[in-house]
Protein backbone atom coordinates (compact mmCIF):
# COMPACT_ATOMS: atom_id res chain seq x y z
CA UNK A 1 0.00 0.00 0.00
CA UNK A 2 1.27 3.66 -0.74
CA UNK A 3 2.54 5.30 1.95
CA UNK A 4 1.34 8.80 0.75
CA UNK A 5 -1.90 10.24 -0.46
CA UNK A 6 -2.25 10.81 -4.39
CA UNK A 7 -3.02 14.32 -3.65
CA UNK A 8 0.02 14.74 -1.40
CA UNK A 9 2.54 13.05 -3.99
CA UNK A 10 0.90 15.51 -7.35
CA UNK A 11 1.56 18.75 -4.60
CA UNK A 12 5.39 17.57 -3.69
CA UNK A 13 6.44 16.58 -7.49
CA UNK A 14 5.05 20.04 -8.80
CA UNK A 15 6.77 21.87 -5.85
CA UNK A 16 10.30 20.51 -5.70
CA UNK A 17 9.91 20.07 -9.84
CA UNK A 18 12.15 17.39 -10.57
CA UNK A 19 11.72 13.83 -10.39
CA UNK A 20 14.88 11.92 -10.34
CA UNK A 21 14.64 8.62 -12.09
CA UNK A 22 17.22 5.79 -11.28
CA UNK A 23 17.91 1.77 -11.23
CA UNK A 24 20.19 -0.66 -10.29
CA UNK A 25 20.26 -4.30 -9.47
CA UNK A 26 21.20 -3.47 -6.07
CA UNK A 27 18.75 -2.43 -3.65
CA UNK A 28 21.89 -1.16 -1.10
CA UNK A 29 23.02 1.16 -4.32
CA UNK A 30 19.61 2.01 -4.93
CA UNK A 31 18.75 3.44 -1.04
CA UNK A 32 22.55 5.09 -1.50
CA UNK A 33 21.31 7.24 -4.15
CA UNK A 34 18.01 7.49 -2.44
CA UNK A 35 19.69 9.26 0.43
CA UNK A 36 21.98 11.34 -1.36
CA UNK A 37 19.20 13.21 -2.99
CA UNK A 38 17.36 13.09 0.34
CA UNK A 39 20.13 15.50 1.82
CA UNK A 40 19.52 17.69 -1.09
CA UNK A 41 15.82 18.29 -1.10
CA UNK A 42 14.72 15.78 -2.98
CA UNK A 43 11.38 14.55 -2.00
CA UNK A 44 10.28 12.28 -5.10
CA UNK A 45 12.30 9.13 -6.56
CA UNK A 46 11.47 7.11 -9.30
CA UNK A 47 12.27 3.70 -9.31
CA UNK A 48 12.82 2.64 -13.25
CA UNK A 49 11.79 -0.53 -13.90
CA UNK A 50 14.22 -1.46 -16.03
CA UNK A 51 15.93 -4.94 -14.81
CA UNK A 52 14.75 -8.34 -14.49
CA UNK A 53 14.06 -8.69 -10.78
CA UNK A 54 13.03 -4.80 -10.41
CA UNK A 55 9.86 -5.80 -8.60
CA UNK A 56 12.16 -7.43 -5.63
CA UNK A 57 14.91 -4.78 -5.75
CA UNK A 58 12.04 -1.63 -5.12
CA UNK A 59 10.15 -3.82 -2.14
CA UNK A 60 13.20 -3.57 -0.55
CA UNK A 61 14.09 -0.06 -1.62
CA UNK A 62 10.85 0.99 -0.40
CA UNK A 63 10.69 -0.59 3.25
CA UNK A 64 14.35 0.33 3.86
CA UNK A 65 13.87 4.18 2.44
CA UNK A 66 10.76 4.37 5.33
CA UNK A 67 13.32 4.68 8.02
CA UNK A 68 16.08 6.56 6.61
CA UNK A 69 14.20 8.66 4.26
CA UNK A 70 10.91 9.23 6.00
CA UNK A 71 9.60 12.31 3.61
CA UNK A 72 10.87 10.62 0.35
CA UNK A 73 7.67 9.55 -1.93
CA UNK A 74 9.30 6.67 -4.08
CA UNK A 75 7.21 5.42 -7.54
CA UNK A 76 7.70 3.31 -10.28
CA UNK A 77 9.00 4.61 -13.35
CA UNK A 78 8.85 2.72 -17.01
CA UNK A 79 5.85 1.63 -16.67
CA UNK A 80 3.50 0.15 -19.66
CA UNK A 81 0.48 -2.05 -18.46
CA UNK A 82 -1.60 -2.60 -15.55
CA UNK A 83 -0.58 -5.84 -14.41
CA UNK A 84 3.64 -4.48 -13.68
CA UNK A 85 1.75 -1.49 -12.39
CA UNK A 86 -0.79 -3.19 -9.77
CA UNK A 87 2.63 -5.40 -8.89
CA UNK A 88 4.72 -2.41 -8.06
CA UNK A 89 1.49 -0.46 -6.30
CA UNK A 90 1.59 -3.89 -4.16
CA UNK A 91 4.99 -3.14 -3.02
CA UNK A 92 4.19 0.59 -2.05
CA UNK A 93 4.68 2.14 -5.54
CA UNK A 94 2.95 5.85 -4.55
CA UNK A 95 2.95 6.68 -8.36
CA UNK A 96 2.98 5.08 -11.53
CA UNK A 97 5.13 6.76 -14.54
CA UNK A 98 5.21 5.31 -17.89
CA UNK A 99 6.96 6.28 -20.91
CA UNK A 100 3.32 5.96 -22.56
CA UNK A 101 -0.48 5.99 -22.39
CA UNK A 102 -2.04 3.56 -20.84
CA UNK A 103 -6.00 3.52 -20.71
CA UNK A 104 -5.98 0.07 -18.28
CA UNK A 105 -2.98 1.75 -16.83
CA UNK A 106 -4.90 4.72 -16.03
CA UNK A 107 -8.12 3.30 -14.42
CA UNK A 108 -6.18 0.59 -12.14
CA UNK A 109 -4.10 3.63 -10.50
CA UNK A 110 -7.35 5.76 -10.29
CA UNK A 111 -9.26 2.55 -8.56
CA UNK A 112 -6.62 2.57 -6.19
CA UNK A 113 -5.83 6.29 -5.72
CA UNK A 114 -2.28 6.23 -6.87
CA UNK A 115 -0.94 9.44 -9.11
CA UNK A 116 -0.55 8.07 -12.65
CA UNK A 117 1.82 9.98 -14.73
CA UNK A 118 1.90 8.28 -18.75
CA UNK A 119 4.10 9.20 -21.58
CA UNK A 120 2.80 11.51 -24.36
CA UNK A 121 3.88 13.11 -27.58
CA UNK A 122 1.26 14.73 -28.84
CA UNK A 123 -1.83 16.93 -27.73
CA UNK A 124 -3.81 14.11 -28.98
CA UNK A 125 -2.52 12.09 -26.27
CA UNK A 126 -1.71 14.36 -23.79
CA UNK A 127 -5.63 15.16 -23.96
CA UNK A 128 -6.51 11.81 -23.68
CA UNK A 129 -4.17 11.50 -20.52
CA UNK A 130 -5.93 14.23 -18.75
CA UNK A 131 -9.67 12.54 -19.68
CA UNK A 132 -8.25 9.83 -17.52
CA UNK A 133 -7.59 11.19 -15.01
CA UNK A 134 -3.69 12.08 -15.17
CA UNK A 135 -3.02 15.58 -13.55
CA UNK A 136 0.77 15.44 -14.07
CA UNK A 137 1.61 14.59 -17.77
CA UNK A 138 5.40 13.45 -19.06
CA UNK A 139 6.18 14.34 -22.44
CA UNK A 140 8.61 12.12 -23.53
CA UNK A 141 11.09 11.55 -24.88
CA UNK A 142 11.36 14.97 -24.58
CA UNK A 143 13.47 16.25 -27.12
CA UNK A 144 13.27 14.49 -29.69
CA UNK A 145 9.03 15.10 -29.67
CA UNK A 146 10.12 19.29 -30.23
CA UNK A 147 12.40 20.37 -26.73
CA UNK A 148 10.82 23.96 -25.15
CA UNK A 149 9.40 24.96 -28.28
CA UNK A 150 6.98 22.04 -27.81
CA UNK A 151 6.15 22.43 -24.38
CA UNK A 152 5.20 26.44 -25.39
CA UNK A 153 2.79 25.30 -28.30
CA UNK A 154 0.88 22.70 -26.32
CA UNK A 155 0.47 25.49 -23.41
CA UNK A 156 -0.82 28.08 -26.24
CA UNK A 157 -4.13 26.47 -26.18
CA UNK A 158 -4.04 24.20 -23.05
CA UNK A 159 -2.63 26.43 -20.40
CA UNK A 160 -4.07 24.14 -17.67
CA UNK A 161 -1.42 21.24 -18.56
CA UNK A 162 0.69 19.91 -16.56
CA UNK A 163 3.75 19.20 -18.48
CA UNK A 164 6.83 17.64 -16.96
CA UNK A 165 9.59 16.54 -19.96
CA UNK A 166 11.98 13.85 -19.55
CA UNK A 167 14.51 12.46 -21.69
CA UNK A 168 17.66 15.21 -22.98
CA UNK A 169 16.81 17.03 -19.87
CA UNK A 170 20.49 18.57 -18.48
CA UNK A 171 21.46 20.03 -15.28
CA UNK A 172 23.18 22.94 -16.45
CA UNK A 173 20.96 26.29 -15.75
CA UNK A 174 20.65 27.49 -19.44
CA UNK A 175 19.04 24.07 -20.26
CA UNK A 176 16.63 24.24 -17.17
CA UNK A 177 15.51 27.83 -17.83
CA UNK A 178 14.66 26.47 -21.24
CA UNK A 179 12.29 24.30 -20.26
CA UNK A 180 10.48 26.17 -17.41
CA UNK A 181 10.85 29.35 -19.33
CA UNK A 182 8.51 27.13 -21.96
CA UNK A 183 5.88 26.58 -19.27
CA UNK A 184 7.34 22.91 -17.98
CA UNK A 185 5.68 22.42 -14.57
CA UNK A 186 8.66 20.39 -13.69
CA UNK A 187 11.46 17.57 -15.01
CA UNK A 188 12.16 14.09 -14.92
CA UNK A 189 16.14 13.00 -14.96
CA UNK A 190 18.46 10.31 -15.08
CA UNK A 191 21.75 9.70 -15.98
CA UNK A 192 22.56 13.14 -15.83
CA UNK A 193 22.01 13.60 -12.63
CA UNK A 194 23.26 10.08 -11.67
CA UNK A 195 25.78 9.27 -13.85
CA UNK A 196 27.14 5.53 -13.43
CA UNK A 197 30.56 7.16 -13.38
CA UNK A 198 29.56 8.24 -9.75
CA UNK A 199 27.23 5.23 -8.77
CA UNK A 200 30.23 2.61 -9.40
CA UNK A 201 32.98 4.55 -7.26
CA UNK A 202 30.56 5.32 -4.36
CA UNK A 203 30.38 9.34 -4.62
CA UNK A 204 27.09 9.74 -3.53
CA UNK A 205 28.21 13.21 -2.13
CA UNK A 206 28.76 14.64 -5.93
CA UNK A 207 24.69 13.49 -6.24
CA UNK A 208 23.56 15.33 -3.33
CA UNK A 209 25.99 18.47 -4.94
CA UNK A 210 24.34 18.25 -8.47
CA UNK A 211 21.18 17.26 -7.35
CA UNK A 212 21.06 20.62 -4.56
CA UNK A 213 22.43 22.12 -7.83
CA UNK A 214 19.62 21.77 -10.07
CA UNK A 215 16.75 22.44 -7.40
CA UNK A 216 18.46 25.39 -6.83
CA UNK A 217 18.31 26.76 -10.66
CA UNK A 218 14.66 25.10 -10.74
CA UNK A 219 13.85 27.48 -8.24
CA UNK A 220 15.44 30.81 -9.88
CA UNK A 221 13.86 30.31 -13.52
CA UNK A 222 10.72 28.54 -13.07
CA UNK A 223 7.54 30.17 -13.37
CA UNK A 224 5.09 29.87 -10.29
CA UNK A 225 3.32 26.78 -10.66
CA UNK A 226 -0.84 26.63 -9.31
CA UNK A 227 -0.89 23.74 -7.51
CA UNK A 228 -3.30 21.51 -6.69
CA UNK A 229 -5.64 22.33 -4.22
CA UNK A 230 -5.03 26.23 -5.25
CA UNK A 231 -1.91 26.38 -3.23
CA UNK A 232 0.73 28.66 -5.12
CA UNK A 233 4.14 26.97 -5.95
CA UNK A 234 6.80 28.40 -3.05
CA UNK A 235 9.96 30.04 -4.89
CA UNK A 236 11.67 29.23 -1.92
CA UNK A 237 12.23 25.78 -2.43
CA UNK A 238 10.50 24.55 1.17
CA UNK A 239 9.20 21.12 0.87
CA UNK A 240 5.61 20.75 1.93
CA UNK A 241 5.13 18.24 5.02
CA UNK A 242 3.71 15.04 3.16
CA UNK A 243 1.97 12.89 6.04
CA UNK A 244 1.98 9.17 5.33
CA UNK A 245 -1.26 7.66 4.78
CA UNK A 246 -0.65 4.80 7.49
CA UNK A 247 -0.82 1.12 6.91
Amino acid sequence: MARFERLHVYQTLLNDGLMPLFHHASPDVALKVVEALYRAGCRTFGFTNRLDGAVEVFSVLVAKAAESCPEMIIGVSAVEDPMMAALFISRGASFVDGPSLSIETARLCNRHKIAYIPGCGSVTEIALAEEYGAEIIRVFPGNAVGGPDFIKAILQPRPWSKLMPSGGIGVDRDNLTAWFRAGAAMVGMGSALTPNMWVDRGDFDSITNAAAQTLAHIRSVRRPTGMLGGAAATSTGTVPVVKPTGS
